[in-house]
């Protein structure tokens, strides 16, 4: 079937105005060129969806209107066209058809795809209220933290919300790391690959995990890393310690890192699924565990309501004598953040092994 050639364009284009709000471009003096050549049969003049995403640019006109069509033009199919415009619109207070765009527009120059861009917009509408301006330069920050090709991009799809985060906030994370739980930096690019969630967590929790997994566990840094351990939450890891702790199947280990049994590892205690943990590490019975979840949360309940109260009182009592009877040992405490609670844990558990 003879084909013919609707429009053959080569466009070079340096600091042009493109279709939709691009800041980004002109700071950065991005060039590119773009060759939008459609060959069309007589019977088909619609082109797919693929050869769509490719042409970025497809009119001379700046698109300054967000519709389905305008969405169609950067490579979205007609259902999430459909979907990511009934999205914006029902968005309480809307942007600008121009800010939203720009967001688009970064989010392609990210290197993610229409249908990518689809899935972290539906798990994080936030990010419409973020200007492209901020955005960028959030994702300039996590290049230079180590994220690369590939994995800033998997990053960004699994934890969306990590680009809501200021850059402030992530690096005041990156240097709690380092200095508080002494990672290297390299460690810290993989937490952050691996679990971007971690900019999200408060410190002070943080630290208590790392605190709780390397004194209370004795495991060092690099294991934390290889296991992943900031993808777990606190509570399924103490859960899952005590419960082998108090069948005799872990050890802390003493100061020289000995223990007179051989501990499972970090990532066969959490990188198991919980029947696989009960069975195979605890080697025990699924009610076993469950009755002793139930129990170790009540416990947990009990002393973050003591701590809570013993905390309140000392408060009261620093208060009422101007501080003159500041004990400097608690002071040293207060300044490594959560470890007297941890300490009060770590006493408890060995008065009962005594």
């Amino acid at each position: 079937m003879a084909t013919r050639l609707v429009h053959p364009i080569l466009w070079t284009v340096k600091n042009a105005t493109l279709p939709f709000s691009c800041g980004y471009f002109r700071r950065c003096h991005l060039q590119f060129s773009w060759l939008g050549c459609r060959f069309l049969s007589s019977d088909d003049q619609t082109p797919s969806p693929s050869t769509r995403h490719n042409q970025i640019i497809s009119s001379y006109q700046p698109v300054t209107e967000l519709s389905v069509s305008s969405l169609l033009d950067m490579g979205f199919t007609d259902s999430q066209a459909k979907h990511l415009y009934d999205s914006v619109s029902g968005i309480k207070g809307r942007k600008t058809d121009k800010q939203v765009l720009s967001i688009l527009t970064v989010l392609f120059v990210l290197g993610l795809n229409p249908s990518s861009v689809q899935l972290l917009l539906d798990k994080c509408p936030e990010l419409y209220t973020v200007k492209d301006t901020q955005l960028q330069q959030r994702i300039t920050f996590l290049r230079k933290l180590g994220l690369v090709e590939g994995s800033i991009q998997r990053t960004v799809v699994h934890c969306p919300k990590i680009l809501t985060v200021p850059v402030k906030s992530v690096k005041s994370t990156v240097q709690f790391l380092r200095e508080k739980c002494l990672f290297t930096t390299k460690q810290i690019t993989e937490i952050l690959r691996d679990s971007p969630s971690v900019v999200l967590e408060a410190q002070d929790q943080l630290e208590y995990k790392f605190q709780y997994v390397y004194f209370r566990m004795g495991v060092k840094q690099a294991e934390m890393v290889k296991c992943r351990l900031y993808r777990y939450t606190l509570e399924d890891v103490r859960n899952r310690h005590a419960f082998l702790e108090r069948r005799g199947l872990y050890q802390t280990p003493d100061k020289k890192g000995q223990t007179t049994i051989i501990n499972p590892k970090l990532d066969s205690i959490l990188k198991v699924d919980q029947d696989t943990f009960v069975k195979s590490v605890a080697r025990a019975s699924k009610e076993e565990f469950d009755v002793f979840r139930k129990l170790q949360a009540r416990e947990c309940k009990e002393e973050e309501f003591e701590h809570s109260r013993v905390e309140a009182q000392s408060d009261d009592e620093e208060s009422d004598s101007d501080y003159d009877d500041y004990d400097e040992e608690e002071e040293e405490e207060e300044e490594i953040g959560g470890k007297r609670g941890y300490r009060k844990i770590k006493n408890k558990y060995a008065a009962k092994r005594t």
